[in-house]
């Protein structure tokens, strides 16, 4: 996590969230909302949550892993195999890179990049831990006093995302191939920094990247009487969201990418994600292992939290990418007809247009 006005008393609060986060994923995972095998490690005091942060936490991952899993197979029917990353900004205690080898998910290259106060904890606990530090490979490399890690196929290093040039420094050390396909995640990061900062991040990585997707997922609506004391709660705990302003609809946070050299961008509540998007199945499943009634909170809540991304297609493999429809996916993979009032077979529709594009 990241913060801004280079404060530490700030930046310490922010980096907080981080243990919070580990906690929840590890209720969630106790309660069986999820798999992960990892995240015990990162926890030192486990917490039970409430039902309603256990399927927010849910709703969270899962959302984000059903985009995750698209960035990963866009491509793959083609004959040419492209080579893909996945760079993470403000990763904390994430266990990304382990879930996908144990799943053959695997990209080629994962960056996870944070504090060095986190990023120096995270590596003294995958260097504790065989069933972590094993995931590495045999080439690999811990510093623990410096907070980094290089291995084949996953790097850990410290950085401050309010330092445009450090990060390009970051990149140039973790061997990242700008030209590869590339996905950028920043869950609960860029809400903490002041919007110039934000906007700076995201045109940078925009020029840096053709062929990627930026994955943002953070608070909305700050003016009704939830948002104001959403924001009255965090400033309270040294966590101002001093982003949350200028980006505060979800109209706002597509032209932020569009607006800084984005090709496309898509922004949707997590109320619609989670109601619309994501597996029935395994949420009717979620949604019997704990007793509920927090119904009107619970929309409430979903309603003040999305996910936004930008688009950059160079190569062409990102045009069914994002949250379609479920008649627009049937008919990208074939499974249902575009027939006309008359009756008569149309041309197939691979994808849903997406209106919100660079002009």
């Amino acid at each position: 996590m990241e913060s801004s006005h280079g404060s530490f008393s700030v930046d310490g609060a922010v980096q907080a969230t981080n243990d919070e986060a580990s906690s929840s994923k590890l209720s969630c995972v106790k309660k069986g909302y999820m798999q992960d095998a990892y995240i015990q490690y990162f926890v030192r005091k486990p917490t039970r949550r409430s039902p309603i942060i256990n399927r927010g936490y849910y709703a969270r991952w899962a959302s984000i892993r059903k985009l995750l899993l698209q960035f990963l197979e866009a491509g793959s029917s083609s004959n040419n195999q492209h080579k893909k990353q996945i760079v993470s900004l403000g990763a904390g205690f994430d266990t990304l890179f382990f879930q996908l080898q144990d799943e053959n998910h695997a990209p080629h290259l994962v960056l996870e990049v944070d504090f060095k106060e986190v990023t120096s904890k995270k590596a003294i606990i995958i260097d504790t831990y065989e069933p972590l530090r094993a995931k590495l490979g045999s080439n690999s490399d811990i510093s623990k006093e410096q907070g980094k890690i290089f291995s084949d196929h996953y790097k850990l290093l410290p950085a401050d995302l309010r330092d445009l040039s450090s990060l390009d420094l970051i990149l140039d050390q973790a061997n990242i191939d700008p030209s590869l396909p590339t996905l950028i995640l920043a869950e609960c990061v860029l809400i903490y920094l002041d919007p110039d900062v934000s906007r700076a991040l995201v045109q940078w990585a925009g020029k840096k990247f053709p062929n990627s997707i930026f994955i943002v997922y953070e608070q909305i609506h700050p003016d009704d009487g939830f948002g104001r004391q959403m924001l009255k709660n965090l400033e309270s705990r040294g966590c101002p969201l001093l982003g949350l302003h200028d980006t505060p609809t979800l109209e706002a946070k597509i032209r932020r990418f569009i607006d800084h050299g984005w090709q496309r961008s898509e922004a949707l509540d997590m109320d619609v994600i989670y109601n619309q998007h994501i597996d029935q199945k395994d949420r009717k499943r979620i949604e019997r292992l704990e007793l509920f009634d927090e119904f009107e909170e619970w929309h409430i809540l979903q309603e003040h939290y999305c996910i936004s991304y930008g688009i950059n297609d160079q190569l062409g493999i990102f045009s069914c990418f994002g949250f379609q429809s479920r008649e627009a996916k049937e008919l990208s993979e074939g499974k249902k007809e575009d027939i006309d009032i008359h009756g008569r077979r149309q041309s197939p529709i691979s994808c849903p247009i997406n209106p919100y594009t660079a002009q």
